[in-house]
């Protein structure tokens, strides 16, 4: 019987650039896609958004001083020198986002070059896990046995690409607390009240978005089921089945566009899209009239343009969300190994922890960050 030093349920960001750091260890690899880091390689339209040169634990759900311990020790500069020691070439984008240059493939092939001595178990779904004196780890395969059991497996996002379960099942198989999961980096699904927002499906413009204390100043984009776009997504992350806060004229004031505009309809008064302002005013019951000619309860009634405010009806769900938050609860976690502190040898990295980033590089950095922390300290 073939007992492995350490075994990995999940071959994604986190367990590839653990992999990479650990030196002279029997390392099995189980996973059920066909290759190697399936998330990587379609994020960020294929160039994966590998980390946010502005990455703090600010910009993270969950424990601040178990987040930070993480990226104290691996920081966005890491990930940079990993790639450029990798000859990986790279593309900044706004707000500190980088990205491969060319392709998120390059990014993977590195991480497969380092895989030629482990023993790589793909198709293969994990039914659940045991430990006796060793882990016994049942899959549709066969029993897979290891010293020490690393679970890496990810959320419940991106089901078409084998996402599942089975990381949170095997924490509380252990005794471990889960936070529920939910979609996150997803899209907003909208109440009767904001239905009008639907026949603008397609545009997309700069707003600035409030939501439980936090705020976010990107696009947003109308869609056929409600709204999304970066500053939404990000926003989604937040959120807590209460109110958001839209102004759709950041960084403007009204009262001066309107002062102006004054012999304008009020459509054209506004930089915002003619569809949009349409839309917008019917919701409101107001005729689109010369500025001049508002009346101050129908100034007021504009006004809304600067704080929208209304609950959504919920989300886009799982099959379009980004990421999942909530995961294994990390007070249950060593913050410098990632061993669990229930069972001894059984570690848990990643996106199945309950830590979730903003759009934006943050959870790849995140990934990368809690694998590397792993391989230097497991023995």
């Amino acid at each position: 019987m073939k007992i492995h030093d350490i075994a990995f349920i999940g071959a994604g960001a986190s367990a590839l650039m653990a992999i990479a750091n650990i030196k002279n260890k029997d390392i099995a690899l189980i996973d059920s896609n066909t290759k190697v880091g399936a998330k990587v390689l379609i994020s960020g339209g294929g160039k994966c958004n590998l980390t946010n040169l502005f990455a703090t634990s600010k910009n993270y759900l969950g424990d601040e001083n178990f987040i930070n311990i993480a990226l104290s020790k691996f920081t966005p500069e890491d990930m940079m020198s990993f790639a450029k020691a990798h000859h990986i070439e790279l593309e900044e984008r706004l707000h500190g986002q980088m990205f491969c240059a060319k392709s998120a493939k390059d990014l993977v092939s590195v991480f497969e070059k380092k895989l030629s001595t482990c023993k790589l178990y793909m198709q293969t779904k994990v039914l659940h896990v045991e430990k006796n004196e060793h882990f016994i780890i049942h899959t549709d395969n066969g029993k897979i046995f290891a010293k020490k059991l690393v679970v890496s497996s990810g959320g419940l996002s991106y089901a078409t690409i084998g996402a599942s379960g089975i990381g949170y099942e095997i924490a509380e198989h252990f005794g471990h607390k889960v936070t529920t999961p939910n979609p996150a980096l997803v899209g907003f699904t909208l109440q009767k009240e904001q239905f009008w927002m639907k026949e603008l499906s397609g545009i997309a413009m700069p707003v600035h978005v409030r939501v439980e204390g936090k705020s976010f100043s990107e696009n947003l984009l109308f869609a056929h089921k409600g709204i999304s776009g970066p500053c939404v997504l990000s926003a989604s992350l937040y959120w807590k089945k209460g109110k958001i806060n839209i102004d759709f004229l950041p960084e403007k004031s009204l009262s001066v566009l309107l002062k102006a505009s004054s012999n304008k309809q009020i459509s054209t008064a506004l930089p915002l899209p003619k569809r949009f302002m349409k839309a917008f005013l019917d919701s409101i019951s107001l005729e689109d009239k010369v500025v001049s000619k508002l009346k101050n309860d129908e100034k007021i009634k504009l006004e809304q343009l600067k704080n929208y405010e209304f609950s959504p009806a919920g989300n886009f769900g799982f099959t379009k969300a980004e990421v999942t938050k909530g995961g294994v609860c990390t007070d249950e976690i060593d913050p410098q190994t990632f061993e669990s502190l229930l069972c001894q040898n059984l570690y848990f990295i990643g996106e199945v922890l309950d830590v979730t980033g903003e759009l934006g590089g943050f959870n790849f950095q995140w990934a990368f960050a809690s694998g590397f922390c792993l391989a230097k300290t497991i023995l």
